[in-house]
Parts: C-alpha cells; sequence; structure tokens
C-alpha cells in the first residue's frame, strides 16, 4: 500500500474544496438576478455547442494517448477543462439573466427529458472532482492510477457533454 505524500494529500483537499464550492457557486448564483441587464439569450446554443466540442475533444484525447501521441492529449484534456470552465461561466451568466425555461413537451417525450436532465446534472456535479483527481494523477506523473481513474472519468464526462447538447435541442424548441 502507497503513501500519500503531503503535496498529494493537500492537492487531494483542494479538488475536495473546488467540487464542493462549485455546486453551491452555482446552486446560489442560480437564485441571484442582475438588475438591469439584457437577458443573455443568445449563450445556450452557443453553450451547447461547448458540451459538443468537449465531447469532439474527448474522443479525439483518447485516440491521442491510444496512438501514443502523449503531448496532444495533455494539450485536448487540458482544453476540455478549459471549455468546460468557459461553459460554466456562460451557463451561469444566461441564468442570472434570464428564468428557467419549461419543457413543453407531453407524453413520453417529457419523461425522457427529465431523466436526461436530471442524469446530466446529477453526474455534471460528481464530474468534476473526477476530472479533477484524474488530471491531478497525470500532472504528477502517476500514469498509472490516472488510467485507472480515468477509464471512469471519461466514460462520465463524455455522457455529461453529450447530454448538455441533447437538453438543450430538446429544451431550445421552447425558449421565448
Amino acid at each position: 500500500m502507497s503513501t500519500m505524500t503531503l503535496s498529494e494529500k493537500q492537492v487531494n483537499r483542494g479538488i475536495t474544496v473546488i467540487s464542493i464550492l462549485i455546486p453551491v457557486v452555482v446552486a446560489v448564483l442560480f437564485g441571484v438576478r442582475l438588475p438591469d441587464v439584457e437577458p443573455l439569450n443568445f449563450l445556450p446554443p452557443i453553450y451547447a455547442g461547448i458540451n459538443g466540442l468537449t465531447a469532439v475533444l474527448l474522443l479525439l484525447a483518447v485516440w491521442a494517448i491510444k496512438n501514443g501521441k502523449r503531448q496532444l492529449h495533455q494539450r485536448l484534456m487540458t482544453t476540455c477543462i478549459a471549455l468546460s470552465l468557459v461553459f460554466l461561466v456562460m451557463y451561469v451568466a444566461y441564468h442570472m439573466t434570464s428564468d428557467s425555461t419549461p419543457f413543453g413537451g407531453e407524453g413520453w417525450i417529457k419523461y425522457l427529458y427529465y431523466f436526461i436532465l436530471i442524469s446530466h446534472i446529477l453526474l455534471s456535479i460528481a464530474i468534476i472532482p473526477l476530472v479533477l483527481h484524474t488530471y491531478a494523477r497525470a500532472y504528477m506523473k502517476n500514469f498509472e492510477k490516472h488510467r485507472k481513474l480515468a477509464r471512469i472519468t471519461f466514460p462520465v464526462w463524455l455522457y455529461v457533454a453529450v447530454t448538455g447538447v441533447i437538453v438543450y435541442l430538446m429544451i431550445s424548441p421552447y425558449y421565448t
């Protein structure tokens, strides 16, 4: 059994704090409305596109590492994290200036929409520590642990990215 170094413990503590803070701050900001600010109605297709681009880059990153292109893999993964941060800022900005759009579908499609939406939201919270731990393990050159965790992180992150696009496509006819 290996022992953790002080820096690993510090990184893990930081990841825990960030993984708690982000969902809490997002939840708090959801209740904040910016006064005298026009709704940022142009943002949803942009951040849906960012989710789509993230999904494509995640697939490319897996291809890169399987083909021995470690540096390309690292750049692609760093880009995916940056895109996720840009998505989050835009998503919060949109919801601070606009009311949530209710889904207008009926019947089985409504249940499908809410299943996808709820699983997307829950996994988008869970993916935060997964991504950060996976990235940190690679950064600290602990590639064995990185690979093991990446096998879990990758499909969850890909699901979150793809379902973000699906949720947008399903709700977009109901935007006002």
